[in-house]
């Protein structure tokens, strides 16, 4: 029989009982070990989830308690100086809580580490720092715990950990810049590699056959010299009896499948969601004994799989393989919901197209059945409902509108340009008046509990709609004058009706869809819920400018629209895959910009677009990079076309290496764009001084996830730092990201503190 296998399993809960958790950790109100056995149920639920699935290898070691690199970061005793970590202590749950937070149980704050997306999804994670000479050992043995706990349950149990040169290439130091060409950081290879192989024997002990290494880099442009490092690093690591999955996602290997020729490895496991062209070439590597794993699942992704489809892809396969060939989802599950058991506020019909993880693991029994043609007559009813309901998604009538086909059809006549920059920014400052360094905020203000059971009362029909908009109302008018008493140059209106960036937009949008409980991990104890895009997008009424006007009319200093921008709302939704990805983004891009005329013609001064994922919806090749790049710059162009010259629009990115990509910031057109700078130290400035980027910028002066209070000699230092790099004339200063998870004696002690450390810049 076909061996069925799952690359990691959402960590959360289904009632994102993790993140409920942590958080109580946080705030000491919970003691660790309930902390510890919250954890523990939730794996051992999980763990018995998938073997009821017929899984028959079940992951150990996709539970983190904030990241699994960050976790793996850890392991191998990689604590930068800065936490005060004790060389030869292990590395205990605060001190990882630590370096992903900066937040110190006792003692002095430490900046943290950085963050960033992993790979092209909208998950985020810790980013190891290294330096020159580092010296790594096994430090924190939670991995060996879990797998001694899942043996003991009685699971056939596959350990999933990080591979040597894929930790390596997401690491970064002062002397170590991130992936690229850097193939400096290679050198540290001869001190990493015995503690994998520590690792790896203990494991092994446990009574272990399989361990699952993910070496995702495989799916990048990969210099030379990191390809010809994989034969030794595998050699090295090959262990008497225990045998080694190497598993890669997000992209086909392309150029990089002739690493796996003599790999020293017992199989490989590839995605064929992203890339089903490589099978072929992958299988041709392989030798006889080795296992193909063929990940035909999507993970990333909450339709149903056309299994009739799959098979016929894979019978092929299974036919000169045997029991050689596996199958599984295309990557760990952990970028989808836990279940969709539940979503009663969906309708049937559209219920029936979904598939979470819990779903996936039903659809990859069902597929190994159709494979080994072992399919009884449970298993063919479940097909049936599985074809009935692909059937009726392809025929419904409700994923097309024609008054959107219309729209778009005429964007080929659309002008996008807009006057020259100089001549949008006098016209702009002539309106807006500002001071030097002007300040501002990203956005959105803390979202207290008061607010969150506003909107829960609202939505459950407890509050009338005339009681709900005063309440928002009164919260709009105590964030006005909250930043008019601290003296902020640029208001917003805190944002208190807005449940997400995203999800909100898409309340109001046609062709979105929303479920109660499909919470995917963001970051840390950090959760989303991202709409699902099933039909044409449509704006239906007005999203923001009642409240924006409203904003407005309370003070004479400008207030920003504030509007979520199409990639970014693309990026961060389950996204229909029955026409590309470019043409739902062009119709986003048109909601938004009637938006954004509408915002306008109320005399909102200000709009921020907010672009965040730009960076991240970059594919992982750069042959691909430009056919993204022209559709997704031209979407930002489309939502801000014909539009006055006094009108400025701002855009805000965090999280982004921007030197790939600073030319298509530039064609944005953004008047001014906020960006994430604290945790890099200003590093990332460097891409706009090399590039001489020609609009305004606010480099942001602290780091909103963490709840340490920045000093305001360090904020100063952090500007004089830019003002080296770009003109002060064009800087602006702002926190790195909105304020939303923050609560408000911190924002308003951080707050205050930036913008005296404006004023003190101004005087000099």
């Amino acid at each position: 029989m076909t061996v069925i296998h799952n690359l990691g399993f959402p960590r959360i809960g289904k009632q994102r009982e993790l993140k409920r958790a942590v958080e109580a950790y946080w705030a000491g109100e919970l003691p660790q070990d309930a902390l510890l056995q919250t954890g523990k149920e939730l794996r051992s639920r999980h763990w018995a989830l998938q073997k009821a699935a017929g899984v028959d290898l079940i992951p150990v070691g996709d539970f983190a308690w904030y990241d699994q690199i960050l976790e793996w970061t850890c392991l191998l005793g990689a604590v930068p100086a800065r936490f005060e970590h004790a060389a030869t202590a292990d590395v205990d749950l605060d001190t990882l809580f630590r370096m992903a937070r900066g937040r110190a149980p006792q003692g002095k704050p430490a900046a943290a580490c950085e963050m960033t997306k992993w790979f092209d999804t909208n998950y985020h994670y810790i980013v190891p720092e290294i330096q020159p000479n580092q010296s790594f050992r096994l430090a924190r043995t939670a991995l060996l715990e879990q797998i001694a706990e899942a043996v003991a349950e009685g699971y056939n149990v596959k350990p999933v950990i990080p591979g040597p040169l894929t930790w390596l290439w997401l690491a970064k130091g002062e002397a170590y810049t991130q992936g690229a060409t850097d193939a400096a950081k290679l050198d540290l290879l001869p001190a990493l590699l015995p503690v994998y192989q520590d690792v790896l024997a203990r494991i092994q002990a446990l009574g272990v056959e399989w361990v699952q290494i993910d070496e995702p880099i495989l799916a990048v442009d990969l210099p030379a010299a990191w390809r010809d490092e994989f034969k030794g690093v595998y050699s090295n690591l090959k262990q008497g009896g225990l045998k080694v999955l190497l598993a890669t996602y997000f992209d086909g290997l392309r150029d990089n499948v002739s690493v796996l020729q003599g790999l020293p490895v017992n199989g490989v496991h590839i995605d064929a969601v992203r890339a089903p062209e490589q099978i072929a070439a992958v299988r041709k590597q392989l030798s006889a004994e080795q296992v193909l794993s063929v990940g035909v699942i999507n993970g990333r992704n909450i339709w149903r799989t056309d299994l009739d489809k799959a098979a016929q892809q894979l019978k092929p396969l299974k036919a000169e393989l045997g029991d050689k060939l596996w199958i599984a989802p295309s990557c760990s599950l952990l970028h989808v919901p836990v279940d969709v058991e539940g979503e009663d506020a969906l309708d049937a019909e559209l219920y029936s197209w979904l598939s979470f993880a819990t779903q996936k693991l039903d659809e990859l029994q069902w597929l190994r059945a159709l494979v080994d043609n072992k399919v009884d007559a449970t298993i063919e009813a479940a097909l049936v409902a599985q074809r009935t309901a692909l059937k009726t998604r392809a025929e419904s009538p409700r994923t097309h509108n024609p008054a959107v086909a219309e729209k778009v059809a005429k964007l080929a006549t659309l002008k996008r340009d807009r006057a020259p920059f100089a001549e949008r920014i006098a016209a702009q400052q002539a309106r807006l008046n500002l001071p030097a360094f002007p300040t501002t905020t990203i956005g959105s203000f803390p979202q207290t509990q008061d607010i969150r059971k506003l909107r829960r009362d609202w939505r459950s029909g407890a509050l009338s709609d005339t009681a709900y908009e005063k309440e928002i109302r009164a919260e709009i008018e105590r964030v006005i004058r909250f930043q008019e008493d601290i003296d902020l140059d640029v208001l917003v209106h805190g944002e208190a009706e807005r449940n997400d960036m995203v999800e909100y937009f898409g309340e109001l949008l046609g062709g979105f869809a929303f479920t109660q409980n499909g919470w995917v991990q963001s970051y840390g104890s950090r959760c989303v819920k991202p709409p699902i895009i099933f039909g044409d997008v449509l704006r239906v009424m007005p999203m923001t400018v009642a409240w924006s006007q409203y904003a407005q009319s309370l003070t004479t200093r400008p207030v920003k629209g504030m509007l979520t921008g199409p990639v970014t709302m693309l990026q961060w939704s389950f996204v229909r895959d029955d026409q590309s990805r470019a043409d739902t983004c062009r119709q986003l891009a048109l909601a938004l910009r009637d938006e954004v005329h509408d915002l306008e013609a109320a005399g909102v001064k200000i709009i921020q677009i907010d672009e965040p994922a730009i960076r991240e919806g970059l594919p992982l090749r750069k042959d691909d990079w430009d056919a993204y790049l022209q559709w997704a710059v031209d979407c930002f162009r489309i939502s801000t076309s014909n539009i006055d010259n006094d009108t400025q629009i701002h855009t805000h990115m965090c999280y982004s290496e921007f030197n790939d990509i600073i030319k298509a910031i530039a064609a944005m057109d953004a008047d001014v764009i906020t960006i994430e700078t604290s945790r890099s130290n200003m590093e990332l400035l460097e891409a706009f001084e090399n590039f001489h980027y020609p609009n305004d910028i606010g480099p942001g002066v602290y780091d909103i996830h963490s709840p340490n209070i920045p000093d305001q000699a360090w904020m100063v230092e952090l500007m004089r730092k830019a003002a080296k790099r770009l003109p002060a004339e064009r800087l602006w200063v702002n926190p790195d990201c909105g304020l939303k998870t923050r609560g408000w004696p911190e924002t308003t002690e951080a707050l205050k503190t930036m913008v005296a450390a404006a004023k003190e810049l101004r005087q000099a």
